[in-house]
């Protein structure tokens, strides 16, 4: 990759999408090309055309998606598959008009069946039934590896699908209805070490910045509303020395940091990789306790764990097999339990920046 090319990165904003930016910074690519979502709505097809024929980029990074976790994909399931899709069908075909000749489409692990055997190889793809919670979701990024797959061979284009594990790491959502499960964990854990405190303005603060804390949420921090809806101390202000986690704490998963995605996505565009779909993750997993557990640790909260179990586990266990990229010379860096402690620097520090 020329350090002067134009490479357009849909996403910028997003978790992923501004790792991309930070490691394209870091390297000395000069010539970055970012919209926000006010400047270039990419669910608008004439718009997105417009766009690449005249920022016409040499290379892009597609990372703009509508994503959230179990609750956030079973509830919003329309709006999951059709923003997606039309994202994804608008950029895809955009670029091949506009004669981009490299792209790297980012996917998710979701798309493998519910029931893989483990550790999750890429010939799995379409081998059986996928996960019911985010099978709208798995289905759009399942379409997007296919029309990656479809301009190549029609067209000869290189544009490379890429199914990163779950990620985490600086600029993640926290919202306690839709994020995924370790920034949820980390905010949940973060609130509950204010309640035991009795940090009723640190909560304020958290809800601020980081959006509505639930009512059942508040009840186990020893908080409630006033009639103005501002958060209070209940009456006999007794916060649950608990933390409550979502399911039987039994399934696992493999956490990957977003930077070390990032490097990985910049590492298969220098190397000019034009292979098949390709998994991207650490190679191992822990369970949802572990998890816990481990946030805990680095949050500095030391009360039980209570696990909900009329929520949703999910897929029981889901760890990728990473030996296609690691055949390329990339591995993971970022260990989990350091990787969670910068990603709980991040949360606390836009905390501490923001206006409130």
């Amino acid at each position: 990759m020329d350090k002067n090319a134009r490479i357009f990165v849909a996403g910028h904003r997003g978790m992923v999408g501004s790792a991309i930016v930070r490691k394209l910074q870091a390297k000395g690519y000069t010539h970055i090309v970012t919209r926000t979502h006010q400047e270039l709505d990419l669910i608008n097809q004439a718009a997105v055309d417009l766009f690449f024929e005249q920022e016409k980029p040499d290379y892009v990074f597609l990372a703009a998606a509508k994503v959230g976790g179990i609750q956030a994909n079973n509830i919003y399931r329309a709006d999951f598959i059709y923003q997606n899709l039309m994202i994804e069908a608008n950029i895809i075909h955009a670029a091949h008009k506009a004669d981009v000749n490299r792209m790297l489409f980012l996917g998710s692990s979701c798309i493998y069946p519910r029931d893989c055997p483990q550790p999750i190889t890429e010939e799995y793809l379409l081998t059986g039934p996928l996960e019911q919670t985010n099978e709208p979701y798995a289905i759009a990024k399942i379409a997007g590896i296919k029309l990656c797959e479809s301009y190549n061979r029609q067209y000869g284009r290189q544009y490379v699908s890429v199914m990163p594990t779950n990620l985490y790491g600086p600029n993640d959502s926290y919202d306690l209805a839709n994020s995924h499960v370790l920034p949820a964990l980390i905010r949940k854990v973060h609130l509950a070490k204010l309640g035991k405190a009795g940090d009723i303005d640190g909560i304020r603060r958290d809800e601020k910045i980081y959006g509505y804390v639930p009512d059942d949420v508040l009840a186990r921090l020893g908080c409630e509303r006033d009639d103005a809806g501002r958060i209070i101390k209940s009456p006999a202000y007794l916060p649950k020395d608990t933390l409550l986690v979502w399911g039987s704490g039994t399934p696992r998963r493999e956490f990957l940091y977003v930077d070390d995605l990032a490097d990985a996505c910049l590492h298969l565009m220098e190397q000019a990789y034009d292979g098949p779909l390709m998994n991207v993750g650490t190679g191992t997993d822990v369970t949802i306790r572990e998890l816990a557990e481990t946030v805990m640790r680095t949050v500095g909260f030391g009360g039980e764990m209570v696990f909900d179990t009329a929520k949703p586990d999910g897929t029981p266990r889901k760890m990728l097999d990473v030996s296609r990229i690691a055949a390329t010379g990339w591995t993971a860096k970022q260990k989990l339990a350091t990787g969670i402690k910068l990603a709980y620097e991040d949360y606390f520090a836009r905390l501490n920046q923001a206006k409130y």
